[in-house]
């Protein structure tokens, strides 16, 4: 697999991975394990979003 799709790829786990984290936090009965969750959701949405913004080129990692 190419870079480019192995990117897309990561992309889609991650964001996978924060719908998961998401539906468990609407799960938990715990406040404090529900709010780990949340923020573990909303950390890889926004990893997601940094990563496919680099992949298309539209923001270049800090050197």
């Amino acid at each position: 697999m190419n870079q480019r799709g192995e990117s897309r790829r990561h992309i889609g786990q991650m964001r996978e991975a924060a719908v998961a984290a998401k539906a468990e936090a609407g799960r938990t009965s715990d406040p404090e394990e529900r709010g780990r969750l949340e923020r573990k959701a909303r950390q890889l949405v926004f990893d997601s979003e940094q990563e496919s913004m680099m992949a298309a080129g539209d923001i270049y990692p800090a050197e």
